[in-house]
């Protein structure tokens, strides 16, 4: 097997939230194909893009298989792990067409890394392999420009295109724009992919998302799917064809976002993760001292910030903690608790911010919480700055 090696972008998010992975249709690049859905994803998952050899400005090494195509997939995601500090994550996964095959033959080749699935326009068997061998040699000798008519006709729902000019122009030119070696070695990929007798084998949460108006691969081809796999659901998007993220991107973002929750966490879950948050933004030493400092009196007070301010506030993916430290002393500085300021300033630097930054958000308080509140925010994360040094 010769794996490539793909490469790809972050959508939206942040490297603290769940992992989405989005993979492309033929023809288009995930940047393009998923900017908006992404976008509207990007509070509760960290999204990232591959892109097939050739596409968006990959490189092209080499003839594959979908399934290479998928291991290569894995290396990418690893690569993106690394980054974000969890190794070889698991993930969610959502594909269109040719990036939908992908992520079957993820879901059947690496169960343990995929933990639910939506695939959109696509099928277990896409078209028939004559026709991808005669688009390969028309691509070979005339270039991907040569699609570019016929993918309009195919891709969008009626009057799409009078409705979203700019959405089908950009999408178009992505795929003139495609390298042709590229595009030719993924439709002879096509052309040999068929998983209909294993989907039975998938035990994933997988939806299977088809385009009302889909003539490439119709409901049927994704009931298909549902129907076979242990834990399938269809759901049919009226108004989309077969690139159903750039056509109905709110409605794909709702049904991904709509998987089925985590559970709750618990009361001792929430303190357990607020401690490790709170030693990690103010340091053992501090809340060393606030522990044993702790009465009957205050104790239950302790455990109620630990679990309330910290494991249920600070640990929401919506922000990272750099904004979290810029907002808490500014809202420090506005109502006058300069007690706590000196404390967060200390928790800023080691939440990445740098003096500098800390010197913009007091002169920034300066203008809306005024120059007398900003004079002894200055003077208190002064003297927080030193002692920082000092130690």
């Amino acid at each position: 097997m010769t794996v490539p090696r793909l490469t790809g972008a972050r959508l939206s998010g942040r490297p603290h939230q769940p992992l989405l992975v989005v993979g492309p249709s033929l023809g288009t690049s995930s940047a393009v194909l998923w900017s908006t859905a992404a976008g509207l994803l990007g509070d509760v998952f960290h999204v990232v893009g591959w892109d097939l050899p050739g596409h968006g400005g990959a490189p092209v090494a080499g003839s594959f298989t979908v399934a290479e195509l998928a291991q290569g997939v894995l290396g990418y995601v690893d690569e993106v792990g690394a980054a974000r500090g969890d190794g070889a994550p698991r993930f969610a996964y959502a594909g269109v067409s040719l990036g939908g095959a992908v992520g079957l033959r993820l879901l059947l080749d690496a169960p343990g890394r995929v933990e639910r699935a939506t695939l959109l326009c696509t099928g277990a068997k896409i078209g028939e392999a004559g026709a991808w061998h005669d688009r390969a040699v028309t691509v070979r000798a005339s270039g991907c420009a040569a699609m570019v008519t016929g993918s309009a006709q195919r891709w969008f729902a009626p009057g799409f295109a009078d409705r979203q000019p700019a959405v089908v122009a950009e999408l178009l030119r992505d795929l003139a724009s495609v390298d042709a070696e590229g595009y030719a070695w993924a439709c002879e990929a096509l052309a040999d992919f068929d998983v209909r007798d294993r989907l039975a084998e998938i035990a994933a949460p997988v939806l299977a998302l088809a385009g009302a108006q889909d003539v490439v691969t119709p409901p049927a081809s994704l009931r298909q799917i549902a129907d076979g796999v242990r834990d399938g659901r269809l759901a049919v998007l009226d108004g989309a064809a077969h690139l159903a993220p750039a056509e109905q991107p709110r409605q794909v973002a709702d049904l991904l976002r709509g998987q089925p929750p985590a559970p709750s966490p618990t009361v001792d879950e929430l303190y357990d993760a607020g401690l490790a948050v709170r030693r990690q933004v103010l340091g053992d030493a501090h809340v060393d001292r606030a522990t044993a400092a702790a009465t009957d009196f205050t104790n239950e007070f302790q455990r109620f910030i630990t679990r309330y301010a910290w494991g249920s506030i600070w640990t929401r993916p919506g922000l990272d903690r750099r904004s979290r430290s810029m907002i808490t002393i500014t809202a420090l500085i506005a109502r006058g608790h300069h007690e706590e300021l000196e404390m967060h300033v200390r928790a800023a630097l080691r939440n990445g911010l740098t003096v500098e930054e800390i010197k913009e958000v007091i002169l920034q308080s300066a203008i809306y919480c005024g120059v007398p509140a900003a004079n002894t925010a200055f003077r208190i994360a002064a003297q927080a700055l030193r002692t920082q040094g000092e130690q």
